[in-house]
């Protein structure tokens, strides 16, 4: 599967499960860790579980393996490793602890997807 296509298939599987404060951070050539970086909320630590377990579960479909993840016992914070793209769901306070947007700030924010449904452009 093609890098746009991942990062396409992970976005969705982000929506469908209505995960809020959706961005998706494009390191490439920035970090050897990984290419693309995707930040999300969720509302409790059910949603939050539920949330990186449909990521899961949709990349294994499309035949990409997930190399690991973390966090589903506890669900404040998980974090989906599919190699190319590292994505973390987070309960909000959580996420407004850690900040892990502020570490990429340099990089451009590729999407924005709460501006742009407030703005209408999806």
């Amino acid at each position: 599967m093609e890098l746009e296509q991942l990062v396409a298939l992970t976005r969705e599987s982000l929506d469908e499960m209505k995960a809020t404060d959706i961005q998706v951070i494009d390191i490439q050539g920035k970090s050897s860790m990984t290419d693309f970086v995707m930040l999300a909320s969720g509302t409790s630590t059910r949603h939050v579980k539920s949330i990186a377990n449909n990521v899961q579960v949709r990349a294994k479909e499309a035949g990409e393996e997930p190399l690991g993840s973390e966090g589903e016992r506890e669900g404040e914070w998980c974090l989906v490793d599919l190699n190319s793209i590292i994505v973390h769901i987070m309960l909000p306070e959580v996420r407004d602890f850690y900040k892990l947007e502020k570490i990429w700030e340099r990089p451009e924010v590729v999407e924005k997807v709460e501006a742009a449904r407030a703005a209408g452009q999806e």
